[in-house]
């Protein structure tokens, strides 16, 4: 009773800080400026929520001082279920009252016609909200959540209920709200007015759902289109991925590290680099199609610009995702259930095939759903090589920026996008249902993972070293390119595109970057370094409430936490801007949006991996850790993340990553003061400085390769400790799985 009683009296204290201590409204120039300072608290633009009511004459945020008011009475309530009951409704309607509010009242007034007809009009408006209307939305949130706690539910742990309820609040504003505004704007007139017919006509239109190609035509529907790449680019990918990983793990290669490298390297990268390489190599004029042309006679041809060079790319791209998701999983799988298999007589192979195999399900599961999520989503590679042959992701972009312009045409192409990412889900969904995959439990283990199979372990290695030998090749046409004077015309060597982008000089005896990609690439690896932690640590929590928790919605609430990164780029990025382009969030042209935009989009990659990871954790782990009286945020702590540290290291990495390779949303959020690096790269490419443009890729290749060394270091490295018995001794005491060795 005291530590809720001293948890709720924290948030209060928020709440009122909120009201008396904090601007309500935005801060034009930034709250963390702190120029507010000098005009706080009696401005119209710097007061807190009570004097706007008191002294600038904004009465409607009475009801939200009330309400909070409301559930300070509530504290000294004595019964729990009775205080329970009036704190989670104070909450909820707090929360509703306050955005209703800020969407009903606008700049000049009121937003709504209905809200002017029955309550007349305003004298004036309101501006986006701010620190203390945030603040105070989140206490209201947290009342919610205690208030259900103490009425029992997850058992009183406020702790899951409290992130449960965080958020869901955070996934509806910052996934559903913007989505529903562009999908509003969809059915919209330029006046504002309701007209269905722009949706209509695009939902109808054949060049969505022809089957021109089934019936032996070249042309097909680009749904059809893009469900097809999405199956080959997951399926390949997916396979690879597991050929690596096994390889890894599994075998004596004796460049395991090499491997490693090689298959993070893709990820690393902008998109449009890859294709750029690929392009050197296989375009019309590449350096294979020369030289296949000089030897053999063959006639240079087009088939890299379609389904075929946007299939290459994308495998390229995405065979290390599956490879991160698979490595901690084939990891996972217990010697000793194997053992047991061969103690039956059964040989390597069949071992493998009913044993090893099915307890690598939901890695492949997973590694196979972010695949084709990712090729759904995919829009750098399909711009660079896709010719004529466009997907949704580069048919919604040129909706919407095109000269089409037609905002019904982007929505009707990401609603049948959500379809297919959906139907995908679904199918994981049925195909893991009711089984069980924990290898990982508190008991002692010991052994080691038995060899592959002589076919197998041949097979993954004539696949994975010719993969690897691609790779490098071209990776190599990258590095080459930074180091030409201008491609394929003058092939002399030159230091001077890595001096035009990163030059240093010295002004009055202080650093002076006068490179012009240092002011992109400092805001880049800034915003990057902060969206990272915040995207693993939001991804973990949620697979941890996935997985280990019961509650009405799980199966929502983790389709609703996927849809987010189902939808393109494109789409999120003209989404954001509809939303939070005015009141009552209004975030463009800042470094928060382009934070915001990577934690949510990039944070379905955290959650399934966690996922996949936590599907081999025994709960007895959780449940003896509860046992010991320690509550659900130290058990998480001390047993669960040490034992996630492949799931950890897969999402800071690929948060990191993406969030520097982005370009598809990027595109759209960028402003002149917080510009990205993949954007000024664009932007070298379309002026033709390809040297420069490669030059700052190669720069960033290098920086993540330091960054992602340093996250591996600073997480360390799980180690389930399996004791290897020698036949013909006495075999030492078993030793606990998950003790951990750092590195």
């Amino acid at each position: 009773m005291r530590r809720g009683n001293r948890r709720l009296d924290i948030v209060l204290g928020l709440g009122a800080a909120a009201l008396i201590l904090v601007p309500w409204y935005r801060i034009e120039g930034g709250f963390f400026g702190f120029k507010w300072l000098s005009a706080f608290p009696f401005s119209a633009d710097t007061a807190p929520g009570l004097l706007q009511i008191l002294q600038h004459g904004r009465s409607w945020l009475a009801g939200v001082v009330l309400l909070f008011l409301l559930g300070c009475l509530a504290r000294p309530v004595g019964n729990p279920m009775r205080r329970g009951t009036l704190l989670a409704w104070i909450g909820a309607v707090g929360l509703v009252f306050l955005s209703l509010q800020g969407l009903a009242i606008g700049f000049s007034g009121w937003t709504w016609a209905i809200s002017e007809n029955l309550f007349g009009m305003l004298s004036e408006g309101q501006p986006s909200m701010g620190a203390g209307a945030v603040l105070l939305a989140l206490v209201f949130v947290l009342l919610f959540a205690f208030g259900l706690a103490e009425r029992g539910v997850m058992k009183g742990d406020a702790f899951i209920v409290g992130s449960i309820s965080i958020l869901a609040f955070l996934v509806t504003v910052f996934v559903f709200y913007p989505i529903g505004s562009m999908f509003i704007a969809s059915v919209q007139d330029f006046d504002g007015s309701f007209n269905p017919d722009g949706l209509i006509r695009n939902i109808q239109d054949p060049g969505i759902w022809s089957l021109a190609c089934i019936a032996g035509e070249e042309r097909c529907g680009v749904a059809w289109r893009t469900l097809l790449l999405a199956l080959m680019t997951a399926s390949c990918s997916t396979l690879l991925g597991l050929g690596f990983a096994l390889v890894a793990t599994r075998t004596r290669f004796p460049f395991k590290k090499g491997l490693r490298l090689l298959t993070v390297l893709p990820i690393i990268t902008p998109p449009f680099v890859i294709g750029l390489a690929l392009t050197l190599l296989f375009g019309r004029a590449g350096v294979i199609t020369e030289t296949l042309s000089s030897l053999l006679g063959i006639e240079p041809g087009r088939w890299l610009y379609g389904l075929t060079g946007i299939w290459i790319a994308q495998v390229l791209s995405f065979t290390p995702i599956a490879f991160l998701v698979l490595i901690g999983v084939v990891e996972g799988v217990s010697p000793s259930m194997e053992e047991a298999s061969q103690t039956l007589r059964a040989g390597r192979w069949r071992t493998f095939w009913r044993v090893s195999l099915p307890l690598m399900k939901p890695g492949l599961a997973n590694a196979f759903l972010i695949g084709f999520i990712e090729s759904m989503a995919d829009f750098g590679n399909p711009l660079v090589l896709g010719g004529t042959h466009g997907v949704l992701s580069t048919e919604i972009f040129f909706a919407v920026v095109g000269s089409q312009n037609d905002p019904s045409r982007a929505a009707v192409l990401a609603i049948v996008l959500l379809c297919f990412t959906l139907s995908a889900f679904l199918a994981q969904r049925l195909w893991l249902s009711g089984k069980s995959f924990a290898t990982v439990t508190g008991k002692g283990d010991s052994g080691a993972h038995i060899a592959l199979p002589r076919g197998l372990s041949i097979a993954v290695h004539a696949v994975v070293v010719p993969w690897m030998i691609f790779t490098v090749i071209v990776y190599g046409m990258i590095l080459i390119g930074g180091f030409v004077k201008t491609w394929g015309l003058d092939n002399s060597l030159t230091l001077d595109h890595y001096a035009r982008a990163f030059s240093i000089g010295f002004d009055n005896g202080a650093i002076a970057w006068t490179g012009v990609a240092w002011n992109s690439f400092w805001t880049t690896m800034e915003i990057a370094l902060v969206s990272a932690p915040l995207t693993a640590a939001v991804g973990l929590l949620t697979a941890y409430i996935i997985v280990r928790q019961k509650f009405v919605g799980r199966n929502v609430f983790e389709f609703a936490l996927m849809m987010s990164f189902a939808i393109p780029g494109t789409v999120i990025g003209v989404s954001y801007i509809m939303a939070f382009n005015l009141p009552p969030i209004e975030i463009t042209g800042s470094a928060l949006i382009l934070i915001l935009c990577f934690v949510f989009r990039n944070m379905p990659v955290g959650v399934r991996g966690g996922i996949a990871a936590m599907s081999q954790l025994d709960k007895s782990l959780d449940e003896a850790s509860l046992t010991l009286r320690a509550d659900s945020f130290r058990t998480i702590c001390k047993v669960i993340l040490p034992l996630l540290r492949p799931a950890i290291t897969a999402a800071l990495v690929y948060s990191f990553v993406r969030a520097i390779t982005s370009i598809s949303a990027v595109i759209f959020l960028v402003s002149a003061e917080y510009n990205m690096a993949t954007s000024y790269i664009v932007g070298l490419v379309e002026n033709g400085e390809y040297g420069v443009a490669i030059a700052y890729s190669s720069m960033l290749i290098v920086v993540m390769s330091i960054v992602i060394a340093g996250f591996q270091l600073v997480v360390g490295e799980r180690r389930l400790r399996r004791e290897n018995r020698v036949v013909g001794t006495s075999s030492a005491p078993s030793v606990p799985l998950g003790q951990e060795k750092t590195a």
